[in-house]
Order: structure tokens, then sequence, then C-alpha cells
């Protein structure tokens, strides 16, 4: 019997032993799950409340600077000019030429006072003059146009590839408007073309983190110092296509911003394809075979890595404008085409669905027709870049604000409406901004540089 006793008072203690472990396992697991559930919930209330509270940024306004008219340099002009300065062989002056015929502009693009002289005056004191001309211009109409004072101004980011001074450029304009000593500035170089939208983008970044702000962004090129006095057809090129130009432009995080701005700022896309070579060296700057005279040469590749570097683009872009059916149109045909037939083409996205008003950085002539066929977009809507390159010519990173401005002086701009910038850099680099017009813009009471003139748009530029 105490046997019997022993053997069920062991089976008993090992049952409890084992109810008990059981018991503090599922306590165990229980806890842990709470906790990972504990943490989700606690993740997704962050995420929720960032993405609720995330300050919507919003553009006041913008101004295009115009040159005075002394600048005007027809096309016989310039040829004039280059053959003046004694540097150039004949076949250098030729070859330009031919580059000018092809470009698309008109014969009122503007360059510097110093390339207008006889002997052309290629110095750090003109390229200072012209960069100071430029960048004072556009703030000045841009806190007239706003009714802006410089000191309420918070963020400065200023951009220009070439000429880079010491003080830097973003000093010159703290110097000049006399702005605060805490402002936050940032001088952005050597990131080409599209360096305008990447301010945009640091911007609208910044303005995440700093309250109640007001950032203004000044995008520009120097004509003077990016002048190439050699006879490398590569470098050759440059000198054809670049004319003075520059924009000022006020962004506000400040809720009550929204009544009087123009546009709201609802994406921007960065896309860098510096990791291929062919890439990156198809923008560089470096000497030439003289190895002494500096230029900027630009490659054969150069509208493959445009091409290849918009596609990448756009690919990220798509899934935040594109309509679903759209998204379902090339996903299909690209998994198609990976997995199953290599000889299909994939499906180019209708992205006129998406956007009323498209502005594509003037590259040039051959950069606008190849965009224009890529993305399917009717001479109207490529119309903006076509005249701004043709009467301003290639204004590097403001372009796209030139054509912007051409919108609006044209009554285009309504309440609602979607705009697409799109820009193109060395690196090489794509770089887009999608805006979205918070009321209708009326040309009347607008003052930019094409109000004076808009009624001789468009003009015929298919020759």
């Amino acid at each position: 019997m105490s046997f019997l006793f022993l053997a069920q008072s062991k089976s008993y203690t090992l049952s409890i032993i084992r109810d008990y472990l059981n018991t503090q396992i599922l306590f165990k697991y229980s806890n842990i799950f709470s906790l990972l559930m504990w943490c989700a919930s606690i993740s997704y209330i962050v995420t929720f409340y960032q993405k609720k509270c995330s300050k919507k940024v919003y553009l006041v306004d913008f101004a295009c600077y115009k040159p005075f008219p002394n600048g005007i340099c027809s096309k016989e002009l310039f040829i004039k000019q280059t053959k003046s300065g004694g540097n150039f062989k004949d076949e250098s002056i030729d070859f330009q030429k031919k580059i000018l015929d092809r470009s698309g502009f008109g014969d009122k693009t503007y360059v510097p006072e110093s390339l207008l002289k006889i002997p052309q005056n290629i110095s750090i004191v003109e390229a200072r003059k012209e960069t100071e001309s430029v960048i004072f211009g556009a703030i000045n109409d841009l806190l007239l146009k706003t009714k802006m004072k410089a000191e309420d101004i918070e963020i400065l980011i200023t951009n220009c590839s070439i000429f880079n001074p010491v003080p830097s450029l973003s000093a010159m304009v703290v110097n000049h408007f006399k702005l605060k000593h805490t402002i936050l500035c940032y001088n952005l170089s050597g990131m080409g073309c599209s360096a305008g939208l990447i301010a945009i983008d640091l911007a609208k970044q910044l303005l995440q983190v700093h309250q109640n702000s007001y950032a203004l962004v000044v995008s520009t090129e120097n004509t003077n110092s990016g002048y190439y006095l050699g006879n490398n057809r590569s470098m050759l090129v440059s000198n054809c296509l670049f004319r003075v130009g520059g924009a000022a432009i006020l962004l506000s995080n400040i809720s009550s911003d929204s009544q009087r701005s123009k546009y709201h700022l609802k994406h921007t896309v960065r896309t860098h394809k510096g990791s291929q070579d062919t890439c990156y060296n198809s923008v560089f700057q470096k000497e030439d075979e003289t190895n002494k005279i500096t230029g900027v040469s630009l490659s054969k590749e150069l509208m493959s890595s445009a091409g290849f570097a918009l596609k990448a683009n756009i690919t990220t872009l798509g899934k935040y404008v594109l309509p679903l059916l759209e998204q379902f149109k090339f996903v299909s045909t690209f998994v198609v085409k990976k997995y199953f037939n290599n000889k299909v083409k994939i499906y180019t996205p209708d992205f006129k669905l998406c956007f009323d008003h498209f502005c594509v950085h003037t590259g040039g002539k051959a950069v606008l027709d190849e965009i224009q066929k890529v993305l399917g977009l009717s001479d109207f809507q490529l119309e903006p870049s076509k005249m701004t390159l043709y009467r301003y010519g290639n204004t590097s990173s403001s372009s796209v604000w030139y054509e912007l401005a051409y919108c609006e002086a044209k009554g285009r701009i309504r309440k609602g409406d979607r705009i697409w910038q799109i820009a193109f850099g060395s690196g090489f680099k794509c770089n887009t901004a999608v805006w979205c017009a918070l009321r209708n813009v009326d040309p009347i009471k607008e003052i930019n540089p094409w109000s004076d003139e808009i009624n001789e748009f468009p003009v015929d530029v298919s020759i």
C-alpha cells in the first residue's frame, strides 16, 4: 500500500510540476507575443502620427531673372565674337555654328557682357559680376512679389555647378541681404542642371524638421567661368548651349501660407546612376589634350545615360502618381519580358493621365525631342520647354522655372492642376518634382520674364 501511495504521490507531484512548467512557458510566450504586439502598435501609431503631422511644403512664389537687353546675343553675334577672340581654329568655329543652327535657339538669348567684349574677358571678377547680377536680381524680384522681409528667411540653399568662389554663393547672399546670423546655409556645387530640384528636395526635408520656417532656394549657372577657350569638340558644345539665367523660389511650411501660396509640393524623386562608369563620365570637367585649358566634356553616351536615368526615375515616381491600371500594365509587361519572353516591349505608362503641365529641362533640342517621343507628349504639352529653349537657351538648373513661368504667363495654371518638373544633371542624375496648384494663376496680375512678350509665343521651331 505504501508503495502504491508513493507511486501515486510521485505521479501527482510530477503532474503538478509539468503543469507549472507549461504555465510558465505559456506565460513567457504570451508576454513575448504581447510585447511584439505592443511594439507593432506603437510603431504603427508613430508612423501614422508622423504622416498625419508631416509638414506640408508650399511654394509661396518664385521669380526668374530677366537680363538687361544689352546682354542679348544672336547666333550670328555669338559666332562673330567667337572668331574675334582668336582662340579657335576655323573648323572649331564651323562646328560651333552647326551646333547653334541645330540648337533650337532664337536670336534673343543672353550672355554676360564679358563675352561680348573684344577680346572676351574670362575671369573670376567677371564671373562674380555675372552671378551677383543674376542672384540679386532674382531675389529682389521675389521679395517684391511676396512682400517678404529678408530677415524672415530661416533656410537658404544656393546651387551653381561651375562657379564656386570663396566665400560661397550662399555667403554672398547672406552678406548682400544682411540675413540673420542663425540662418541655415547650404551651397550645392558640381551637381549639374538637376541641382535646382535637388535643392527643392533638400529644402523640403529641412522644412519637415524646422517648424514655421521659410526656405529660399536660388538656382543659377555661370556662363563666364564655364566658357571653354580650346578646340576639343566635346567641350565646345557647352559654349553653344548655356546662357545666362537664374531663379529664386520661396518655400514655406506655415499652414496659414496655404491661402497665399501658388503650389503645394506633392513629390520629389531623385535618381542617381553614378555607380555606372558610362553615366558618371557622360558630363565631365577636365583639362583638354593640351593639359592647360579646362572645359566640360559631353560624351556620346550622354543621351543614353539620360534615357537610363529617366527610366529609373519614372519607375519610382509611377507608384505614387499613376492610376492602378497603368501600374498593372507596366508590371505585367515587365514580368512577361523578364521571365517568359525577352522580345516583349515593356509598356510605357501614360503620364499624361497624371499631369496637366510638363516642365522638361531645356538640355537641348535633341533631348526634348527624345523625351517627347518616350513620354508620348504632344507639341502643346512640350511647348513651355521648347519656347524656353528658344527664348532663353539652356539656363541649367533654373530652366524648369522659366517653363513654369511660361505656363503662368499663358494663363494655363488652374486650381488643382498638377505640374511635373523633370531635370537631368551630371553624375548622372534625373530628378523630378510634382506640384499641385492651390489657386488659379491670373496672368494679368503676374510679373515674370514672359509678361511683356508672351503674345509672341509660341513660334515655329520645327526647322
